[in-house]
């Protein structure tokens, strides 16, 4: 990230003249009734209910700012916020963010920060609707996010049974390869080097798992496998893969793989940070939806290709 011309901090810009600039000409969507400014915003909720789901991003731990931009971070923190809100089969419709930096951060990167997080909320149709800033020794970035049902019920992940359709949609395995490009210092390969930067969930998707029956659902955010297992703990149910049936995945990721020495299979089971939706069905998914598996009886456990999985776990906090 170019650090050359860095403007004024947001020490000398001072934290109320900061907040003034990031939501100044911010348009808010119909759902929110009272915006920034206020000691709380006020959201609309078309049945009573609200999803809350909330997260955090730490600077060398979720993101590097000399990788990625802060426009790009800012659209992460809200994109992977948004996908747990449509895997319980809600839409989001606002966004509460608390940034914490240094005083020394140059204003712009706080606006480019916010920048981003608008890009992202608009093309859900939600916005951000308030928050906090502090002084920090690195950048912590906080996001809740709030969903409306629209009437629907919640889809959990404690709902599958034996016999329903293991289905996902969005692409598995791009942020893994992305990061082992960076990590290995290999060029090319930009759209898996920027799917590291910035995921892009499959919005409304959850909607559409919802009303087409989805039993149980969950984001693809820890790893494939890794996710599966909090399905099949909360359902007491087993799951079987068919790693046949992530062919196509595997077969986009097979050359940035063999730049750097990898099984496109390990990023696709274990990789995770994709916040691909997977979803159980007691019949065939929806239109768009691959079937990759089958629920099975208990006990708990996910198979691929009948076996235990024996790679990467997938993600872990406090590793």
């Amino acid at each position: 990230m170019a650090t050359d011309d860095r403007g004024e901090s947001l020490a000398e810009v001072g934290e109320f003249t900061v907040i003034e600039r990031l939501v100044a000409g911010r348009r808010q969507p119909d759902a929110v009734t009272l915006g920034p400014g206020d000691d709380a915003a006020v959201l609309r909720s078309s049945d009573g209910q609200t999803v809350v789901s909330t997260d955090m991003l730490v600077a060398g731990r979720h993101f590097r700012l000399d990788w990625s931009t802060p426009h790009d971070v800012g659209r992460k923190s809200i994109a992977q916020n948004a996908a747990d809100i449509e895997a319980m089969g809600a839409r989001a419709t606002g966004f509460v963010v608390a940034f914490g930096a240094p005083a020394d951060t140059p204003a712009a990167q706080a606006l480019a920060l916010a920048d981003g997080m608008w890009h992202e909320a608009a093309a859900l149709g939600a916005g951000i609707i308030g928050g906090d800033l502090v002084s920090a020794p690195l950048w912590v970035i906080s996001v809740t996010a709030l969903g409306d049902l629209d009437g629907r019920h919640p889809v959990r992940r404690s709902g599958a049974r034996p016999g329903d359709t293991v289905a996902v949609i969005g692409e598995l395995g791009r942020s893994a390869a992305g990061y082992a490009l960076w990590d290995n210092w290999v060029d090319g390969f930009d759209e898996l080097r920027r799917r590291h930067l910035v995921p892009e969930p499959p919005y409304g998707q959850g909607r559409a798992a919802a009303d087409a029956g989805a039993t149980a659902m969950t984001d693809v955010s820890d790893g494939l496998v890794a996710d599966l297992a909090h399905i099949a703990d909360g359902s007491g149910v087993g799951i079987g893969l068919r790693t046949e049936a992530l062919s196509a995945d595997r077969d986009a990721l097979a050359a940035a793989a063999a730049a750097v020495g990898a099984d496109p299979m390990a990023w696709i089971l274990g990789g995770g940070e994709d916040h691909a939706l997977v979803a159980t069905f007691p019949g065939a998914p929806p239109t768009g939806w691959t079937p990759i598996g089958r629920v099975l009886d208990g006990p708990p456990r996910v198979l691929v290709d009948d076996a235990a999985w024996q790679g990467n776990p997938g993600w872990q906090s406090f590793d």
